[in-house]
């Protein structure tokens, strides 16, 4: 029994009397099994898969988007500046009303900061957009280009210093930088949202848990670490970060990276902390899904 049978029991005046204390006449029967429960309750695919068939999902039922893989260079731009002491994951993705979005991807990724910085899945998806227009090319890429001054801006100062860096060769992606994220719960969601609202980082002094680090890792997203103290980059901010994964598959754990700012090129240096090999596999196939597809 439960605690409120108990004390049901109790506020009614009854009493409790274990099994072994009633004086009652127990049988013995004979136990026959019946398959038919269960053959016509559950549903056995084994060796019955039909690959033609389409699997019908509810309304709010949704796939993840496909994710792309490390590219060899990356620009990202800093959407959200947190300066609290600590960023708890409830910060990152609010639990309680957005649990009916458990199963859809990106409606749950609408709610991501919204206590903390209202303003980054807007600024999140435009960089989103960016990195779309990248991957079809063509015309999509030119219009992107066209429409997206300081974008523009900021590649013509980078190539001007990194000659090798092409749009085929660099991906573009948000990032966010707190000083202590990940604090709380260990809900994937907190990485998860910002992985698919086109995040491929986060930088902090350092991570309030273990488990957020490594949930980000899984989502393909890099941990990256600076020192406290004044930041070389604000809001806003494109970061750039030539041969980053050639940094990843060389187990380098300091990386050069460079600020574009208002003031011109900044370069400084971040650093990822241990990865172990498994995890840099992950980080490089962009995220644990396409890991897991490329080694079934």
């Amino acid at each position: 029994m439960d605690a409120r049978s108990i004390a049901a029991t109790a506020a009614n005046k009854g009493y409790l009397t274990g099994a072994d204390k009633i004086d009652a006449r127990i049988g013995e029967y004979r136990y026959f099994f019946d398959s038919a429960i269960y053959e016509k309750r559950v549903f056995d695919s084994k060796g019955t898969a039909d690959p033609t068939q389409e699997v019908v999902l509810g309304p709010n039922i949704k796939d993840w988007p496909a994710m792309v893989p490390l590219t060899d260079n990356l620009l990202l731009r800093v959407v959200s500046e947190i300066h609290d002491p600590v960023t708890t994951t409830d910060e990152l993705i609010p639990s309680g009303e957005t649990s009916s979005y458990r199963s859809n991807p990106l409606g749950l990724a609408e709610f991501t900061l919204s206590r903390k910085d209202p303003e980054y899945v807007g600024r999140a998806k435009a960089v989103r957009a960016f990195e779309e227009a990248r991957e079809e090319g063509g015309a999509a890429l030119d219009k992107l280009m066209d429409g997206a001054a300081d974008l523009k801006k900021a590649w013509d100062r980078i190539v001007s210093r990194y000659e090798d860096a092409t749009w085929e060769n660099t991906g573009i992606g948000s990032t966010i930088f707190a000083v202590k994220p990940g604090d709380g719960s260990a809900r994937e969601q907190a990485a998860s949202c910002q992985k698919v609202l086109g995040g491929w980082a986060n930088i902090a002094n350092e991570y309030a848990t273990k488990r957020y680090r490594s949930n980000l890792i899984n989502w393909g997203m890099i941990p990256f670490i600076i020192p406290a103290g004044d930041l070389p980059f604000g809001n806003l901010d494109y970061i750039f970060l030539p041969g980053i994964r050639q940094a990843i598959e060389s187990k380098t754990s300091d990386i050069r990276a460079c600020a574009v700012t208002d003031d011109g090129l900044k370069e400084f240096a971040l650093t990822i902390g241990d990865l172990t090999d498994h995890e840099r596999e992950i980080i490089l196939d962009g995220c644990l899904i396409n890991y897991n597809r490329k080694n079934k």
